[in-house]
């Protein structure tokens, strides 16, 4: 098999095999997958928060765009990074499993609004994985403590008043949103809607610093369940 070169650890190996595509093909392939290499790179550190790890998600990438059909491929670029940020989210919950770390999918910075288009795409590319991951995973409440809690920092007397909960089921959302998501608990269907508008309230709350629109996203989408599991 055909393995692109990069820097770092060796690539995990995959099970099965495809059809051996032609070198001309490979060539296009490998052009492309350079090309956007840089931002992928990006993308996995940002989510795995380690360097090696993030090589490691490149190299399965690399190996996942090796057995796609390219021919089907509107905008390769698009795909490469949301293949990324699955494989990185992926790695994130193996972790958890693995009680090897407190990872937690990533949830957004303060964004630098100077950024280039590009850097903006990957950026929504991983918050929207790192949202649909958290919407597939965990209930209303669940998700609202823990982001505020894991990706802005909010105290739990905050995160009370906020979804109307006292503190220590504030605290107890959090933690049963950590279970959750070490487990991997069944996934749920999203709503495309909530989907969006989430993402939209989240990226709002990371370049500008106000997050009072995120707070009432969350404490929408909670306020009609008790917040039990």
């Amino acid at each position: 098999m055909y393995t692109y070169p990069v820097q770092g650890r060796q690539g995990r190996e995959t099970a099965g095999t495809t059809t051996r595509p032609t070198t001309g093909d490979l060539d296009a392939a490998t052009s492309v997958f350079v090309r956007a290499r840089p931002g992928l790179l990006r993308i996995a550190g940002r989510i795995v928060g380690n360097a090696n790890e993030a090589e490691d998600v490149i190299q399965e990438a690399w190996l996942r765009w090796q057995g796609t059909d390219r021919t089907l491929v509107l905008n390769p670029s698009a795909l490469l990074r949301t293949t990324t940020s699955r494989l990185a989210l992926n790695v994130v919950q193996s972790a958890w499993r693995r009680r090897e770390s407190c990872a937690s999918p990533w949830l957004p910075e303060l964004l630098d609004d100077r950024v280039t288009p590009e850097t903006v795409a990957e950026q929504r590319d991983a918050v929207e994985a790192a949202v649909l991951l958290l919407m597939e995973t965990l209930t209303p409440s669940q998700r609202a403590a823990y982001v505020l809690r894991e990706g802005f920092g909010y105290p739990y007397g905050r995160i009370s008043e906020v979804l109307r909960l006292s503190i220590a089921n504030a605290r107890q959302q959090v933690t049963r949103a950590q279970q959750r998501l070490a487990t991997g608990h069944c996934r749920r269907p999203v709503d495309s809607v909530a989907h969006r508008r989430l993402v939209q309230a989240f990226l709002a709350a990371a370049r500008s610093g106000d997050l009072a629109g995120l707070e009432r996203v969350l404490s929408e989408a909670g306020s009609d369940v008790d917040g039990r599991s």
